[in-house]
């Protein structure tokens, strides 16, 4: 009943309170002889709610992240950690700014890779937009309430995307002698931040994080209902993927 619920909700709020006011929309035409039309609004709207489905959805981001698996003994010299975002002034334990759920993600990770290794961080990641926050300098707080030593943790405040992480902090490897990098972001965006780094004439141990979807896909009716969740997913991947050709034929 639960499940039920949950699914019979999701059609009476958007996303999918709308597909039902366009295929109502579609059958009306259709009465009135406007087959042609009909058919072409019904089929854009089916299309949409295929993109608004988890069914959809987890087969087509668990594809791309199943690009790369976190190795079961990673080594290397440094760990880079990629910023995703950051607030600059929300309430933190120890002052204010925090990362956004993905960066967040990838910052577990990093961490308990580098007590594992105990190798430093480069963290990278600057202020992208007048009202976010410097990813580095926020990450880099954290790191240090988590017991990381300052002295362990290199900053990379410079960057505002994939592109800019990598040749940044390629150059801070360099100045430091370091050259067997482990690269922790995120699964999705995991494919995309290697060829960057791959530009730039570095090889990194890619160590995915902040995976989105489960490895196994079992089906559930309510892998149907219509979710904004799911066409974010989608969108993600439509940007991966568009961004990625543009960094290997453009950049």
């Amino acid at each position: 009943m639960v499940y039920l619920l949950k699914f019979g909700a999701a059609w009476i709020l958007p996303p999918g309170i709308f597909f039902l006011g366009f295929w109502y929309l579609s059958y009306r035409l259709y009465r009135k002889k406007e087959k042609g039309l009909a058919a072409m609004l019904a089929a854009v709207v089916l299309v949409f709610y295929l993109l608004c489905t988890n069914l959809v959805s987890e087969r087509v981001m668990g594809a791309l992240e199943g690009t790369y698996t976190p190795p079961e003994n990673p080594a290397g010299d440094c760990i880079i950690m990629l910023g995703g975002g950051a607030f600059p002034d929300t309430p933190d334990v120890s002052g204010a700014g925090t990362l956004c759920s993905s960066p967040a993600n990838r910052l577990l990770t990093a961490v308990r890779l580098q007590r594992k290794l105990d190798v430093p961080i480069i963290l990278s990641g600057g202020q992208v937009y007048s009202d976010s926050g410097p990813e580095a300098v926020i990450a880099k707080r954290i790191l240090m309430d988590l017991g990381v030593p300052e002295d362990k943790i290199l900053v990379e405040g410079r960057s505002i995307n994939t592109t800019q992480n990598a040749k940044f902090s390629t150059e801070i490897m360099r100045d430091k002698g370091l050259d067997r990098p482990i690269l922790v972001t995120s699964a999705f965006h995991m494919r995309r931040s290697v060829l960057n780094f791959a530009k730039n004439g570095v090889e990194v141990v890619a160590y995915p994080a902040d995976y989105r979807v489960n490895l196994r896909h079992d089906f559930h009716y309510n892998k149907l209902k219509p979710s904004v969740d799911a066409l974010y997913d989608n969108i993600l991947v439509m940007q991966e993927v568009l961004r990625a050709l543009v960094t290997r034929y453009l950049e």
